[in-house]
């Protein structure tokens, strides 16, 4: 029987050990080993398993339907997709196609008992990724409510993130105050950017200086003493465009700002 791999992980999932990629292959090849079948590709993927257009999944769709693939395999059921809409779509897909759809935590067969099994666990564990983010969605206002800050991530420059809290380093917060003079004495952004470039001066996230994240710096509110929690809300789609005759793919981002009253 010839098999092809998938693996895929999500951004979030990428530093999770027991999700990673080379795991998930490491699994599937120890299981075509034992069952004797033949690899004729492996395929892989760092992006949400929201959507099906993805670059390896794609690829994958492509090999399948050219035939010559019995059986796809992945380690979990929703290392192909997290919906079961197209789950039900792939399998149906592939089926055209003389090859079957199969993760490896399967737990029914291919009666019409089986995939309803299938189809209970998939719509649970949908189920379970809502509350999960509903509870998170939930905790972030409360902490809000209560004057915290919601989340750990990379605090502005000047400030560290302890116990739902900004604290002022002095030493990194000199450097705003150096920036925002330059700017009231008149210096364009251009100017700043190569100064502080020529010092050396660190960023917030660790990287380069443009324009773009001096100007972000600059209108923070957390530097006049506030911080605005949900002020805007940021909705991420992919997008496939054609390249000299190859998809190309990409998201699309749209920002919604909420009124600060809110």
């Amino acid at each position: 029987m010839r098999a092809v791999l998938y693996a895929r992980v999500s951004t979030e999932e990428q530093g999770n050990k027991g999700y990673s990629l080379r795991q998930q292959l490491q699994v599937l090849r120890e299981y075509c080993q034992q069952n004797k079948y033949e690899i004729v590709g492996e395929f892989e993927d760092r992006v949400s398993g929201a959507y099906l257009n993805r670059p390896g999944l794609d690829t994958l769709r492509d090999l399948v339907a050219d035939g010559g693939v019995d059986i796809v395999l992945a380690q979990n059921r929703d290392r192909f997709t997290r919906e079961p809409a197209y789950h039900y779509l792939l399998r149906i897909e592939f089926k055209e196609h003389g090859c079957k759809l199969k993760a490896l935590n399967d737990i029914g067969d291919e009666s019409p008992e089986g995939e309803l099994s299938d189809g209970v666990v998939d719509l649970i564990a949908k189920y379970e990724k809502a509350r999960i983010a509903g509870r998170t969605s939930e905790g972030r206002v409360r902490k809000a409510k209560e004057g915290k800050i919601p989340g750990s991530g990379t605090p502005p420059l000047g400030f560290r993130y302890e116990d739902g809290h900004y604290y002022v380093v002095e030493e990194k917060m000199s450097l705003v105050r150096d920036i925002f003079q330059r700017v009231a004495d008149g210096q364009s952004l251009n100017e700043v950017v190569r100064y502080l470039e020529g010092t050396g001066a660190p960023t917030p996230g660790g990287g380069k200086w443009h324009r773009t994240t001096l100007r972000t710096l600059i209108f923070n509110d957390t530097y006049d003493g506030v911080y605005y929690y949900g002020r805007s809300r940021k909705r991420r789609t992919p997008v496939v465009k054609m390249v000299d005759g190859e998809k190309v793919y990409g998201y699309k981002t749209e920002t919604e700002e909420h009124p600060r009253e809110e």
